[in-house]
């Protein structure tokens, strides 16, 4: 009996001996598995192979001043990443495909790049399109975050791929801004032209975006040193002495009295420096003037919130672009370069 049982506890041992050896013979634990996968979702993630014969965009680097040759959707996917959040949704990220892609083929198709370096189409600025590379998307991301949101965005970008926006037959001018004040705007009441697509239409989504509301408060000074002359009589409670004395379709301000002086809602917006041109004003005790802004960015195209809003409810990427730009159709861009 004694030799039976010092039998079986020497068995014992040795099947925990061998178990640990057949785990790393056949794959290894769970815990070293998921090690590394992690270190595999770090690596750099390549465009799907969906995509082929790209044509390429030269970027002007503004950091490094240099211009970088980079394929067509490889830029889409990091004008996205530079241009909206990536947690927002899949049909709102396939919306800013289509705004970006038709922003850089409309560029290419005109042929005029005399407001950039030479050799470049673009730069990867605010004064085009904001672009970021792998490196500068985990910089921003982290690496933990890295991996999904990057998988997120180049889905957008595979599910649209070489599609564009157009009017009767041409590239549309693609603009979009994060937030608006409940509305989009006209073309011709913020710029001088007047667009047929981009018509003022209501976006209710933008209240819940972060960028909706803002306060900022100047004294009767810095007001006067921004706007480039002297207000006609001090500021009193209640009377600012600056009048909004006419409104917009987009109910921002078109016209606005200061004292004498006349300027437009985007004059005083600018000077001002405010997220938006649509405003209230109101003089306070101590003769500083508070300023309540409503929205974020021109308010002309495609509102950012308004499209994440939008998808929300289940709106489609199509349905999205069309609910801003009036009456227009999506193409191939190859029938503008090749």
């Amino acid at each position: 009996m004694k030799r039976m049982i010092i039998g079986l506890v020497t068995l014992f041992l040795a099947v925990i001996l061998i178990i640990p050896g057949l785990i790393a013979l056949f794959g290894g634990s769970k815990q070293q598995q998921t090690g590394s996968n992690v270190a595999e979702q770090q690596e750099e993630i390549p465009l799907p192979a969906a995509i082929e014969n790209q044509i390429s965009v030269s970027v002007y680097r503004a950091e490094t001043e240099e211009v970088q040759v980079i394929p067509i959707e490889e830029y889409i996917a990091g004008v996205i990443s530079g241009e909206m959040p990536a947690d927002f949704e899949l049909e709102a990220l396939k919306a800013q495909a289509l705004a970006a892609r038709t922003y850089i083929i409309r560029r290419l198709a005109e042929n005029d790049f005399s407001d950039v370096p030479k050799g470049a189409h673009v730069t990867d600025t605010i004064q085009h399109q904001v672009y970021r590379d792998q490196q500068q998307q985990k910089e921003s991301w982290g690496s933990r975050d890295f991996d999904w949101k990057i998988r997120k965005i180049r889905q957008a970008v595979v599910e649209t791929k070489e599609q564009v926006l157009t009017y009767e037959g041409k590239p549309i001018d693609a603009t979009f801004f994060s937030t608006s004040n409940g509305f989009t705007e006209n073309s011709e009441e913020y710029w001088a032209q007047e667009i047929p697509y981009l018509r003022s239409v209501a976006v209710p989504w933008d209240q819940k975006s972060p960028k909706y509301k803002e306060e900022y408060t100047f004294t009767a000074k810095q007001l006067e040193e921004k706007l480039g002359f002297k207000l006609a009589a001090p500021v009193s409670t209640g009377n600012p002495g600056i009048n909004i004395v006419e409104k917009t379709t987009g109910n921002r301000a078109a016209k606005i009295k200061v004292g004498d002086q006349e300027l437009s809602g985007r004059q005083f917006r600018e000077k001002l420096d405010l997220p938006s041109s649509a405003f209230e004003i109101e003089g306070q005790s101590d003769g500083s003037i508070k300023i309540k802004t409503f929205g974020y960015g021109h308010g002309v195209g495609m509102s950012q919130w308004g499209a994440h809003g939008m998808a929300r409810e289940g709106k489609t990427a199509t349905d999205i672009v069309q609910y801003f730009y009036q009456g227009i159709a999506i193409e191939s861009y190859h029938q503008w370069v090749q």
